[in-house]
């Protein structure tokens, strides 16, 4: 089976519906990061810590390209997250970073993983 190419979003292609609690996510990387998919999981809800962090139910995001003035961006974005922390993973072991997911916003986070590292 092939892999499908993405290319770049057009604007106006993501519609985020933010409200009381619900909120989103946008990932800011660099073109190295263009059609990597980057997981989180919800870090809040009782998942602890190690083991079962590790193993949390996770959604992903795909960076795609976006046509902006007067350069592109590189973004994965999450759309509809209820409000929380999330954990965003480096790779299929290693967090990245926690975040905060207000209701009624969106939240940005710059990510930055190694050109050649593991992609999840």
């Amino acid at each position: 089976m092939s892999e499908q190419i993405h290319g770049p979003s057009p604007a106006g292609s993501v519609v985020l519906n933010l409200g009381a609690n619900i909120g989103a996510l946008i990932l800011e990387a660099d073109a190295s990061l263009l059609g990597a998919e980057i997981e989180i999981s919800r870090a809040d809800l009782g998942a602890g810590a190690g083991d079962h962090a590790v193993h949390a139910h996770r959604t992903h995001s795909m960076v795609r390209e976006r046509h902006t003035v007067p350069n592109p961006r590189y973004d994965a974005v999450y759309p509809d997250l209820e409000a929380g922390r999330y954990t965003i993973w480096r790779d299929a072991e290693t967090p990245d970073a926690t975040i905060t997911v207000v209701g009624g916003q969106i939240t940005t986070h710059t990510f930055s993983r190694a050109v050649g590292a593991e992609q999840s």
